[in-house]
């Protein structure tokens, strides 16, 4: 039995040293050292395989695929005996929190650390880190994983990594250049850093729009970890930044999480101290905006933070101090604060779980219940966002809710059966409150994003913030719609007003069916129909086969109510057949990219007719883009941009007698300063008051003065409250006011002969946010939304972006309505 017993040691002795030899380094599986070559992200999946495959200190799992279909994954990394009850150990953490029920009570005893890498594909040492951290945390540092589980993200975004490092591999010289003149240095656009949609991922986090985020977002709440880093690069003349954090820090975030960022960048910098390397913090980079990477795990309980290196260059680059940074430099600061993160996890998690067990204890939130009303498309909307974030939310009943109400009125607000609860008084109850607030208190105006951001406003829903717990019950599934067809009828209605109607009217037009929208509300079938409501006629789709079955069929799909009409004679307002029954046609949509535009905007909107409408376009390069284009489209999209090389006088002329002839420009952000104070144009850009004349004055702002003085002019992603005129086909589906994220402090006067859909008055109301006292006076009596006819077509300008990072949902109509029903009735130019 002995022999036995020392014959299976043996075997077992004999396969553990087996694993272990099999067991390569980076440079051992690559083949060169790491460093030298931008991995491409491929070979780092086939590293991380090879790793899970010959340790039992590792597992390796995808959890989705980016649009250009790369595997986004992550590794666990533990002890031997921790990987066998990894179940067990996630549900006993999960308890700590209270969102799995059970006694927590001495359950959690491990820390829980989420390392991620590459969330900006042009930040690309980290990737490189992440192989050689791995390789070091189950060999050389696995004591450490005696009590901490480690979760890395080796690339956050796969598709941006590979186009910085495939170009880059393409254009370097051998050996490289350290000239920052050379090719290999500057990026043609769009340049690596944002994913396949051109998104930056790092400000998806709490708004979820992209699928690398939402895949990645299920993962992280099934750990939701003690500690999250998010690694980046900086400008090449920086040295390493980490925690502490910069003021503002969001009030949620509580002591223990502030005292424990000191804390890790004190460990960090006893290594950085001893290797010689240059460090700053608490500089830059704020805790405030809840959607990077550092912030969403701060306000679910982590210790959020960003590990910024200098970078974003190729294997190595002159610097402005006279010593040149490499990819080998940079490769081994990421590596030494991510095991440098895990140490003093490893040394702290009492402390860690205590800190956690109380985060996510919520009854003294100052406002305990959020109540939000609207129309079933929004109130559908939002919770799908919730779902994302495993948020609970309740119905409510009929009733009088008190508390500060989100328009500003001191009017009880009014529930109904379709008004969602949202309390704070649950685990995740500090994020609904940093979601939901009316307004973040700022504790410093000087900040890295927007803000503002308060999801009531942002889905255009009514809202009320309560002292009081609002009672609830559970939330009824929402209702299929089961239309029937009417042959008999003269046609079908349906009502304008969210995003989900917009994308039923797009299908439609993709399947030939003839769409009008009434620019009047009328009545018909005993049923009142607000202007823009679609109507759909036999008449219209008398040579389409299958009309009825058709037009039900996609209904049903997409889930909307049709009005059965049996007489195109409406009881009031219009019939079918008057001239205010405007017909919807199916437009060519040309959108510019390339040098010149601001490819987040692109992406913006390349994103949302794809994803989010469903409907195509035609996207043409600035290097391409010429006047005969024109005569194949019948909108051009101008994302934000500076197009002085590409609208010379000629251009411009040629794109006023293409208007002119029915065509339509819609010109967004810093696009429409191409037109402003141009011949033939209404539009002005607003001017501040003259200055007094520096040559006399002088600038006497003391020098350590001049950054504060100038935040006067700046308005950092502020909510404002707009008029509307919602008379205009551009704001069908709004009431008389619309709250806008406006990014900055661009200013044009109102339209004089054009339409001034939405805009600012003499006093503007700013309801959250940061905006300088000059940028205030500034955008006084502005333009928000406007329509300047020209002959049969029309230049749209949106001086607020709506699709802003695809979250601000109210928005996204406006957009719509601009391109479907301003001045796209005229059949003779299609």
């Amino acid at each position: 039995m002995k022999k036995l017993q020392l014959l299976f040691a043996f075997a077992f002795i004999t396969f553990q040293f087996s694993i272990a030899q099999n067991l390569q380094s980076p440079e051992e599986f690559l083949g060169y050292q790491i460093g030298t070559q931008f991995s491409r992200h491929a070979d780092v999946v086939n590293y991380f395989e090879h790793m899970a495959e010959n340790s039992a200190l590792v597992q390796y799992h995808t959890y989705g695929k980016s649009n250009e279909r790369r595997p986004l994954t992550y590794a666990v990394i533990s002890s031997e005996e921790n990987i066998k009850n990894l179940e067990a150990i996630r549900n006993n953490h999960l308890k700590n929190t209270g969102i799995v029920s059970g006694n927590s009570e001495n359950s959690a005893e491990k820390a829980i650390v989420w390392l991620s890498y590459n969330v900006h594909g042009n930040e690309a040492s980290s990737t490189e880190a992440a192989m050689q951290t791995l390789f070091e945390l189950v060999t050389s540092k696995k004591d450490w994983l005696e009590n901490t589980v480690v979760i890395i993200d080796p690339t956050v975004n796969p598709d941006g990594r590979d186009r910085y490092a495939n170009w880059y591999n393409q254009v370097k010289a051998t050996p490289y250049s350290s000239s920052p003149l050379a090719i290999e240095h500057n990026e043609p656009w769009p340049r690596g850093r944002a994913n396949h949609y051109l998104f930056d991922l790092n400000r998806d986090w709490a708004w979820a729009t992209q699928v690398e985020t939402r895949e990645r977002l299920k993962i992280y709440n099934q750990w939701l970890p003690h500690i999250h880093v998010d690694f980046h690069e900086q400008g090449r003349n920086s040295p390493y930044y980490f925690a502490p954090g910069a003021e503002p820090f969001h009030e949620v975030i509580t002591p223990f999480q502030r005292e424990f960022q000191i804390a890790i960048g004190k460990n960090h910098a006893k290594y950085f101290d001893k290797e010689g390397w240059l460090y700053f913090t608490k500089e830059s980079f704020d805790l405030l905006y809840p959607s990077y990477g550092d912030t969403y795990p701060t306000f679910m309980g982590a210790i959020g933070m960003t590990y910024e290196q200098a970078g974003q260059v190729g294997l190595g680059i002159d610097t402005n101090e006279g010593y040149e940074l490499t990819l080998v430099d940079r490769v081994a600061h990421h590596n030494i604060t991510g095991l440098s993160t895990v140490e003093i996890a490893s040394k702290n998690v009492q402390e860690l779980n205590n800190a956690f067990n109380k985060f996510f204890q919520n009854k003294q939130q100052e406002y305990k219940s959020y109540a939000l009303k609207g129309s079933s498309d929004k109130i559908s909307a939002l919770k799908q966002l919730m779902d994302r974030h495993e948020i609970q939310y309740q119905s409510a009943g009929s009733g009088k809710i008190k508390g500060l109400n989100y328009n500003g009125s001191k009017a009880d607000f009014t529930s109904d059966e379709n008004t969602l609860l949202i309390h704070t008084n649950q685990p995740k109850g500090k994020m609904v409150k940093v979601l939901f607030e009316p307004a973040a208190k700022l504790s410093d105006s000087l900040t890295y994003d927007i803000t503002a951001w308060s999801l009531p406003y942002a889905y255009g829903l009514e809202a009320v913030a309560s002292n009081r717990a609002v009672s609830g019950t559970q939330t009824a599934a929402a209702a299929k719609v089961s239309n029937t067809t009417n042959p008999s009828g003269a046609g079908y209605v349906t009502k304008w007003n969210s995003m989900q109607d917009a994308q039923f009217l797009a299908a439609l037009l993709k399947e030939g069916i003839n769409v009008r929208f009434s620019e009047t509300p009328f009545e018909t079938e005993n049923q009142k129909f607000d202007a823009g409501s679609l109507v759909i006629t036999k008449s219209d789709n008398s040579k389409m086969d299958n009309f009825d079955s058709s037009l039900i069929a996609i209904a049903n799909k997409h889930n909307r109510q049709l009005t059965a009409a049996t007489t195109g004679f409406s009881t009031k307002g219009p019939d079918f057949g008057s001239s205010q029954m405007k017909i919807i046609n199916k437009p060519r949509i040309g959108v510019l990219r390339g040098d010149g535009t601001y490819s987040l905007n692109y992406g913006e909107i390349w994103y949302f007719f794809e994803k989010d409408l469903n409907y195509p376009i035609t996207s043409i390069d600035t290097d391409d883009f010429n006047a005969s284009d024109l005569l194949r489209l019948d909108v051009l999209i101008l994302p934000s941009g500076n197009y002085k090389s590409l609208l010379n006088e000629q251009l411009l002329k040629e794109l006023q007698s293409w208007v002119k002839r029915g065509g339509k420009v819609i010109a967004i952000e810093g696009a429409i300063a191409s037109f402003a104070g141009k011949d033939g144009f209404d539009l002005k850009e607003n001017k501040p008051e003259k200055e007094k004349d520096s040559a006399k004055t002088g600038n006497l702002i003391p020098y350590n003065e001049r950054e504060r003085e100038q935040i006067k002019e700046l308005i950092t992603g502020s909510i404002i409250k707009t008029n509307v005129d919602n008379t205009h086909p551009m704001a069908f589906g709004y009431g008389d006011n619309y709250y806008s994220l406006k990014l900055g402090n661009s200013s044009y006067s109102l339209l004089k002969d054009g339409y001034n859909v939405a805009y600012l008055d003499n006093d503007p109301v700013i309801v959250s946010g940061f905006a300088g006292s000059e940028a205030s006076k500034k955008i006084e009596n502005s333009l928000t939304f406007g329509v300047e006819p020209m002959g049969r077509g029309s230049f749209i300008y949106i001086v607020d972006n709506p699709l802003f990072r695809a979250f601000w949902e109210n928005g996204k109509l406006f957009f719509v309505n601009a391109i479907f029903f301003v001045d796209n009735d005229d059949k003779a130019r299609y």
